[in-house]
């Protein structure tokens, strides 16, 4: 798999049982991972009201998903109910803003929050966050020196480095059901119809559980059409080798006057 889809930037693995302050200094290290015939299915901007519904089509099916979940759309039932049935729940940052627009310390916030939550609600402290809309900023700054002479400098790459240093891997994917976009279920089938004639090893499909062709047409659709052509639906951590899904595990928090969801 091409790691332009599944990058690994993240701290020597430490035990945490406490979510970390949310200022901290980098350093990364690179991770290999272990792929087979294998569906990773996941749905972006939840916990939504179709939740439910996507979580019984995927177990139905004998398969779990991921959810890469947002603060501000937190239902704190939806969270514990995804994470009991055995799907991994990951970070989408708390606000989704465009983390490539942010500062160092403003991406440790939306990053830091959403670690909070997780852990309070569901015990977890998630080892995955996927930047919303993809942006990272991962490109290079050109300085032309005289008209022959041209010097490449990588941005200063806020998103990988803080989540290198709060512990996290950025997940991308490698197919999108094109919902987001505006994509009709038909022709969100029709893209899955298009990535299963393919046949590739392992498939990394982005979907968006707010929308709900997605969830009652397209996700019943390609679970059926995906485990005829023989993939294996699990979840990213299952599909990347089972790589921990989070950096510690406990249990809940009591409801208290620190909670805000």
């Amino acid at each position: 798999m091409s790691s332009e889809f599944l990058m690994p930037i993240s701290l020597r693995r430490t035990h945490r049982i406490t979510v970390l302050h949310p200022r901290r200094l980098f350093f990364r290290s690179e991770q290999t991972y272990e792929n087979s015939h294998k569906l990773e299915v996941s749905f972006d901007d939840g916990p939504y009201y179709y939740s439910y519904d996507i979580s019984k089509a995927l177990i139905a099916a004998g398969g779990r998903g991921t959810f890469f979940l947002n603060g501000n759309n937190y239902n704190t039932k939806r969270v514990k109910y995804l994470y009991d049935k055995g799907h991994q729940i990951a970070s989408h940052t708390w606000s989704h803003a465009n983390l490539s627009t942010l500062s160092w310390d403003q991406v440790h916030d939306e990053m830091w929050r959403v670690e909070l939550a997780m852990q309070k609600i569901a015990g977890v402290v998630p080892a995955v966050m996927r930047p919303p809309y993809g942006e990272y900023n991962g490109k290079y700054l050109q300085f032309k020196i005289y008209y022959f002479i041209k010097l490449s400098y990588p941005y200063l790459d806020n998103v990988k480095n803080v989540a290198g240093a709060r512990g996290q891997s950025i997940a991308m994917w490698d197919f999108d059901n094109q919902d987001s976009l505006g994509a009709s279920p038909a022709q969100s089938k029709q893209l899955y119809d298009e990535a299963i004639a393919k046949r590739p090893s392992t498939i990394l499909a982005l979907n968006h559980e707010v929308h709900e062709g997605t969830a009652h047409e397209v996700v019943p659709y390609a679970i059926q059409k995906l485990a005829a052509a023989g993939y294996k639906l699990v979840t990213l951590s299952e599909c990347l080798g089972d790589k921990p899904a989070y950096q510690s595990v406990g249990k809940p928090s009591p409801r208290d006057d620190s909670w805000h969801c």
